[in-house]
């Protein structure tokens, strides 16, 4: 898909629904069953030789839906449903959430994820990204630092009081006059990390950029951090819980993740390096006993699950790293690092780690 984002204003892709649903119609006219056929895309697969293609950005074979099978009729309805709505999004000039279409139908929708694959299934149709669909997700993702850029006509400041947290912006595409003087962007997996570098005031001994997205980060988030890579050509560090579920919101900054699988090139941030928490963190930082929780069945299954992932051969010391967190069989929380000094993170482990090489 990375070839076809030429056409994705909202000209052409009203001309694209256009054009698709005349295709339908005749069909339907000539007495064919209507057939879309999808390209289907994926970012990781489980050849261990990782020669497999997965990060190519092209699909990996198609799907067809079509109306002789029960499952399908009802998920082609639910496309179109979505498809109207979409149309008229860009026909007003507006913009609405992946909520706000669920609501429109919601006793055919069922569910939110219904919705989101009906959105998915229209951009790998149209060949665009979910933004050009005028559909926006709420923003969870916040940043601080030395930084200052303007949306859709505002100004964001965060140069004046680097310390201060400022929301994500929502509309990337809209992000311009992007000012830094900052080193370095730091990723933190949790808005309590945040919070606590924040009250440290971090930032104003650290000429960095700080963004969270809360846990998995949403789309605007990963937008957001691509563009400031791009832009600022900035070394980029993340530092999550050391955790199974951590190590995956760490890949999904990289790597991307599989439901976006098609748009991974627009979301992807290779250059991240992992900063931490490693499993050794525990020794070398003496934590306690009951600092380090015993690995769930949960855990183990999804730990053992990443580590068939093809990428993770382009990244064997990442790789290496889980399959220790797997065999000490524990884990353990950003925050237990503080557990000598609560601004042990600010004071010690961070800088530490950055001006000693200690990243991966």
């Amino acid at each position: 898909m990375a070839g076809n984002r030429d056409h994705t204003n909202p000209s052409a892709l009203l001309n694209k629904i256009k054009e698709f649903t005349r295709s339908l119609v005749l069909d339907l006219c000539n007495g064919r069953s209507p057939v879309v056929t999808l390209g289907r895309y994926r970012n990781h697969c489980s050849d261990p030789t990782g020669n497999c293609g997965c990060g190519s950005d092209k699909h990996k074979g198609v799907e067809v839906i079509s109306l002789r099978r029960d499952f399908h009729a009802h998920r082609l309805d639910v496309l179109l449903r979505v498809l109207v709505i979409v149309q008229k999004l860009l026909q007003e000039n507006k913009h609405g959430s992946k909520r706000d279409i669920y609501y429109m139908h919601p006793s055919v929708f069922s569910d939110q994820t219904i919705v989101d694959r009906a959105l998915n299934d229209i951009c790998i149709l149209l060949h665009c990204s979910r933004h050009n669909l005028n559909v926006v997700s709420v923003g969870n993702g916040l940043v601080m630092g030395w930084l200052r850029f303007s949306e859709s006509g505002r100004t964001f400041d965060c140069l004046r009081r680097p310390s201060t947290a400022h929301p994500v912006p929502i509309y990337v595409e809209d992000v311009m006059d992007i000012v830094s003087v900052a080193k370095y962007i730091l990723v933190v997996e949790k808005e309590a990390v945040f919070n606590r570098l924040a009250n440290d005031r971090f930032c104003d001994t650290n000429r960095c950029i700080i963004i969270t997205g809360r846990g998995y980060p949403d789309i605007p988030t990963r937008r957001f951090l691509r563009l400031l890579v791009e832009k600022l050509r900035l070394p980029i560090y993340c530092l999550v819980d050391c955790d199974p579920y951590g190590f995956d919101i760490l890949t999904t900054y990289r790597f991307g993740s599989m439901q976006m699988a098609y748009d991974a090139i627009f979301l992807r941030v290779p250059e991240i390096r992992w900063l931490g928490a490693f499993p050794s963190d525990s020794k070398r930082y003496q934590l306690p006993e009951q600092c380090l929780l015993p690995l769930t069945t949960d855990d183990k299954r999804k730990a053992a699950a990443m580590l068939s992932r093809c990428y993770l051969q382009q990244a064997p010391i990442w790789r290496s790293e889980l399959e220790t967190m797997l065999q000490s069989g524990v884990k353990f929380e950003i925050e237990a690092l503080s557990v000598t000094s609560i601004s042990l993170l600010s004071d010690e482990y961070i800088p530490s780690k950055l001006q000693g090489g200690f990243y991966i």
